[in-house]
């Protein structure tokens, strides 16, 4: 017995359980596009506009993107569960041992690596089934979930709930693994079509209906939330791919769930894509601030190197660069980075201790690290 709604229909199982099955995009009735949709979408797309213009006024806009993928990173693995803060990563990316770290950094490691990997391959490679499996093997690759097919569209039956929940009693079945195969290759087409359908409305679409497939036995999540950055950069959209919602969904994960969900119960894309545009619209609004904090943080702090640094002051500004690529240093990667001798290294480091720029993170004595504290606390509260 099939129970159909706007949104694809739920089909009884020979074991019993339902599973659904969601229909080929876009929905049928067209999604409506009243006043209020129509002004989210304007609004979305002129913070769209502004923060990429914003980005190209920075100095060097690539080292915005390194930190901000690193902040996506943890939050898009917080919503799965993990603990690691963006601290927990840049200690691990500094290879600073702490007894405290969360085991699950790695899992967010892999994140940046993952996201890397799709941005470089879209130079070859249209956004794919083919390249949702290479990203979804770098996600998993060594960490949670290692066992559950990473790379590989899945064979087996999974469902969404609480824990302890099974197949009878889970909040939702996907369609099995046979139909899931066909539903993303539906899902590819629909993203390439030549149709009049908004972007964002479009990728909006897309990313509430690769979670209603759940193609993988794990790391569903974190790939349907980098399916819109990299759709937003594929489509150029944005010059860089610094949009990333995970923020929002953090924020409002039960409306995050609640409105996936009544896409599938009650077909209300409507709803969904109201919520989603809003969040395109906030977190494109929140970056774009924080461009400009970044550019306002250097130049003060160019300021500060040339009032209270002397004869090394363009030494400083030299570690000063760096540090936007690297926010964590110690006094031997300043010593690498300048070609000077490691006391001079050391009392140069001094100088960013003593006017707080840079602050030590080890409480040793020896082989001291450094986080450039003003940089990382401009994406940690965010």
């Amino acid at each position: 017995m099939a129970f159909e709604g706007r949104s694809g229909r739920y089909v009884r199982q020979p074991a019993g359980y339902r599973a659904f099955i969601p229909s080929p995009l876009p929905p049928q009735p067209p999604l409506a596009i009243d006043a209020e949709l129509q002004s989210l979408l304007s609004r979305a797309d002129r913070a769209l506009g502004r923060l990429d213009g914003s980005i190209q006024t920075l100095p060097n806009p690539d080292l915005f993107v390194m930190m901000y993928v690193r902040k996506e990173a943890v939050l898009s693995s917080q919503i799965e569960g993990t603990q690691a803060s963006i601290n927990d990563l840049l200690k691990a990316e500094a290879e600073i041992y702490d007894q405290q770290m969360p085991k699950d950094v790695d899992e967010v490691v892999n994140y940046i690596s993952a996201m890397n990997h799709g941005i470089s391959r879209l130079d070859e490679l249209p956004l794919s089934v083919r390249l949702i499996t290479e990203i979804h093997e770098k996600l998993l690759h060594g960490v949670r979930g290692h066992k559950l097919q990473p790379g590989e569209l899945r064979r087996s039956q999974n469902w969404i709930g609480p824990g302890g929940s099974n197949l009878n009693s889970a909040s939702f079945v996907p369609p099995p693994h046979e139909e899931a195969a066909l539903a993303l290759s539906d899902l590819e087409k629909f993203l390439h079509a030549d149709d009049h359908i908004p972007p964002l409305i479009k990728i909006g679409l897309s990313h509430a209906q690769f979670e209603m497939i759940h193609p993988f036995l794990d790391g569903n999540g974190r790939v349907g939330r980098l399916l819109i950055a990299f759709f937003l950069f594929e489509r150029r959209l944005l010059m860089k791919p610094v949009l990333y919602l995970s923020h929002y969904f953090k924020q409002h994960r039960q409306e995050y769930y609640d409105r996936l969900q009544s896409t599938r119960v009650d077909g209300d894309w409507e709803g969904w894509i109201r919520f989603f545009l809003k969040g395109v619209g906030d977190v494109a609004e929140q970056a774009t601030e924080t461009a400009r904090e970044i550019v306002s943080l250097r130049e003060g702090h160019r300021s500060i190197i040339s009032d209270k640094f002397g004869n090394s002051a363009g030494k400083a500004n030299k570690v000063l660069e760096h540090l936007y690529r690297r926010p964590t240093v110690s006094i031997n990667n300043v010593r690498d980075v300048l070609g000077i001798s490691f006391p001079n290294a050391s009392a140069l480091v001094d100088k960013f201790v003593d006017t707080e720029i840079l602050v030590e993170i080890t409480g040793q004595a020896r082989n001291r690290r450094f986080f450039y504290s003003p940089y990382i606390s401009l994406f940690s509260n965010l």
